[in-house]
Protein backbone atom coordinates (compact mmCIF):
# COMPACT_ATOMS: atom_id res chain seq x y z
CA UNK A 1 0.00 0.00 0.00
CA UNK A 2 1.36 3.41 -0.91
CA UNK A 3 0.15 6.43 0.95
CA UNK A 4 0.25 9.86 -0.61
CA UNK A 5 3.15 12.01 0.61
CA UNK A 6 0.65 14.44 2.13
CA UNK A 7 -0.57 11.74 4.52
CA UNK A 8 2.98 10.80 5.55
CA UNK A 9 3.80 14.49 5.91
CA UNK A 10 0.82 15.10 8.18
CA UNK A 11 1.85 12.10 10.29
CA UNK A 12 5.42 13.42 10.61
CA UNK A 13 4.19 16.90 11.55
CA UNK A 14 1.98 15.37 14.23
CA UNK A 15 4.80 13.16 15.53
CA UNK A 16 7.21 16.10 15.60
CA UNK A 17 4.70 18.28 17.44
CA UNK A 18 4.02 15.57 20.03
CA UNK A 19 7.76 15.14 20.55
CA UNK A 20 8.35 18.88 20.99
CA UNK A 21 5.46 19.15 23.48
CA UNK A 22 6.64 16.07 25.39
CA UNK A 23 10.23 17.27 25.84
CA UNK A 24 8.93 20.39 27.55
CA UNK A 25 8.26 18.18 30.58
CA UNK A 26 11.91 17.06 30.81
CA UNK A 27 13.69 18.42 33.91
CA UNK A 28 15.96 21.44 33.62
CA UNK A 29 19.58 21.23 34.73
CA UNK A 30 20.44 24.14 37.04
CA UNK A 31 23.16 26.39 35.64
CA UNK A 32 22.93 24.89 32.15
CA UNK A 33 21.44 26.47 29.07
CA UNK A 34 20.90 23.05 27.49
CA UNK A 35 19.15 20.10 29.04
CA UNK A 36 18.05 16.57 28.28
CA UNK A 37 15.28 17.82 25.98
CA UNK A 38 17.57 19.61 23.53
CA UNK A 39 18.31 16.75 21.14
CA UNK A 40 14.81 15.18 21.18
CA UNK A 41 13.32 18.66 20.74
CA UNK A 42 15.58 19.37 17.76
CA UNK A 43 14.61 16.00 16.33
CA UNK A 44 10.93 16.87 16.76
CA UNK A 45 11.40 20.18 14.95
CA UNK A 46 13.29 18.39 12.16
CA UNK A 47 10.51 15.82 11.81
CA UNK A 48 7.90 18.57 11.63
CA UNK A 49 9.86 20.50 8.97
CA UNK A 50 10.34 17.36 6.85
CA UNK A 51 6.67 16.57 7.36
CA UNK A 52 5.67 20.01 6.11
CA UNK A 53 7.82 19.52 3.00
CA UNK A 54 6.22 16.13 2.33
CA UNK A 55 2.77 17.55 2.98
CA UNK A 56 3.32 20.33 0.45
CA UNK A 57 4.73 17.89 -2.12
CA UNK A 58 1.81 15.51 -1.73
CA UNK A 59 -0.78 18.27 -2.02
CA UNK A 60 0.94 19.66 -5.13
CA UNK A 61 1.01 16.20 -6.73
CA UNK A 62 -2.64 15.66 -5.90
CA UNK A 63 -3.60 19.06 -7.34
CA UNK A 64 -1.70 18.28 -10.55
CA UNK A 65 -3.25 14.75 -10.64
CA UNK A 66 0.09 13.18 -11.51
CA UNK A 67 0.73 9.45 -11.17
CA UNK A 68 0.60 8.41 -7.53
CA UNK A 69 -1.49 11.39 -6.50
CA UNK A 70 -4.23 9.21 -5.02
CA UNK A 71 -4.44 9.19 -1.24
CA UNK A 72 -3.97 5.42 -1.06
CA UNK A 73 -2.72 3.11 -3.82
CA UNK A 74 -2.98 -0.63 -3.32
CA UNK A 75 -0.22 -2.77 -4.89
CA UNK A 76 -0.97 -5.70 -7.17
CA UNK A 77 -0.18 -8.25 -4.45
CA UNK A 78 -3.05 -6.91 -2.33
CA UNK A 79 -5.50 -8.41 -4.83
CA UNK A 80 -4.00 -11.92 -4.66
CA UNK A 81 -5.74 -14.17 -2.08
CA UNK A 82 -2.51 -15.95 -1.06
CA UNK A 83 -0.73 -12.69 -0.25
CA UNK A 84 -3.74 -11.37 1.63
CA UNK A 85 -3.73 -14.56 3.69
CA UNK A 86 -0.01 -14.11 4.38
CA UNK A 87 -0.55 -10.53 5.50
CA UNK A 88 -3.48 -11.53 7.70
CA UNK A 89 -1.44 -14.32 9.31
CA UNK A 90 1.45 -11.92 9.91
CA UNK A 91 -0.82 -9.43 11.67
CA UNK A 92 -2.66 -12.23 13.47
CA UNK A 93 0.44 -13.90 14.93
CA UNK A 94 1.70 -10.57 16.24
CA UNK A 95 -1.61 -9.88 17.97
CA UNK A 96 -1.63 -13.47 19.24
CA UNK A 97 1.89 -13.04 20.63
CA UNK A 98 0.95 -9.87 22.49
CA UNK A 99 -2.15 -11.45 24.01
CA UNK A 100 -0.79 -14.93 24.77
CA UNK A 101 2.89 -14.66 25.70
CA UNK A 102 2.32 -13.97 29.40
CA UNK A 103 -0.13 -16.86 29.82
CA UNK A 104 1.45 -19.47 27.55
CA UNK A 105 5.06 -18.39 27.92
CA UNK A 106 7.66 -17.45 25.34
CA UNK A 107 8.56 -20.99 24.27
CA UNK A 108 5.02 -22.12 23.41
CA UNK A 109 3.96 -18.77 21.96
CA UNK A 110 7.15 -18.43 19.91
CA UNK A 111 6.80 -21.96 18.55
CA UNK A 112 3.19 -21.34 17.49
CA UNK A 113 4.19 -17.95 16.05
CA UNK A 114 6.96 -19.40 13.88
CA UNK A 115 4.89 -22.44 12.91
CA UNK A 116 2.08 -20.22 11.62
CA UNK A 117 4.51 -18.12 9.59
CA UNK A 118 6.19 -21.23 8.14
CA UNK A 119 2.80 -22.71 7.29
CA UNK A 120 1.80 -19.64 5.29
CA UNK A 121 5.19 -19.73 3.55
CA UNK A 122 4.48 -23.34 2.54
CA UNK A 123 7.27 -25.04 4.46
CA UNK A 124 6.83 -28.82 4.39
CA UNK A 125 4.48 -29.87 7.19
CA UNK A 126 6.91 -32.40 8.66
CA UNK A 127 9.53 -29.70 9.14
CA UNK A 128 7.40 -26.94 10.61
CA UNK A 129 7.20 -27.99 14.27
CA UNK A 130 10.84 -29.14 14.68
CA UNK A 131 12.23 -26.02 13.04
CA UNK A 132 9.87 -23.71 14.95
CA UNK A 133 10.73 -25.36 18.26
CA UNK A 134 14.50 -25.35 17.67
CA UNK A 135 14.50 -21.71 16.54
CA UNK A 136 12.36 -20.68 19.49
CA UNK A 137 14.68 -22.46 21.93
CA UNK A 138 17.72 -20.79 20.34
CA UNK A 139 16.08 -17.38 20.56
CA UNK A 140 15.05 -18.09 24.14
CA UNK A 141 18.60 -19.15 25.05
CA UNK A 142 20.09 -16.04 23.43
CA UNK A 143 17.76 -13.66 25.25
CA UNK A 144 17.27 -15.47 28.56
CA UNK A 145 20.76 -16.82 29.22
CA UNK A 146 23.15 -14.66 27.19
CA UNK A 147 21.43 -11.26 27.27
CA UNK A 148 19.66 -11.90 30.60
CA UNK A 149 16.31 -10.67 29.32
CA UNK A 150 13.56 -12.17 31.48
CA UNK A 151 11.10 -13.95 29.22
CA UNK A 152 7.78 -15.26 30.55
CA UNK A 153 7.58 -18.99 31.23
CA UNK A 154 3.78 -19.16 31.35
CA UNK A 155 2.47 -22.72 31.66
CA UNK A 156 6.04 -24.06 31.63
CA UNK A 157 6.90 -22.32 34.91
CA UNK A 158 7.00 -25.59 36.89
CA UNK A 159 9.80 -26.94 34.64
CA UNK A 160 11.70 -23.64 34.12
CA UNK A 161 15.42 -24.16 33.91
Amino acid sequence: MKLNDALWGALLVLLGAVLVVHVQSFPRIPGQSVGPGLFPGALGVGLAVCGLLLLARGLRARAAQRDGAEWVTWPAWARAPRQRLGFAVLVGVNVFYLLAVDRLGFVLTGTLYLAALMWVLRVKAARIVPIALILTLLIHYAFYKLLRVPLPWGVLQPIAW
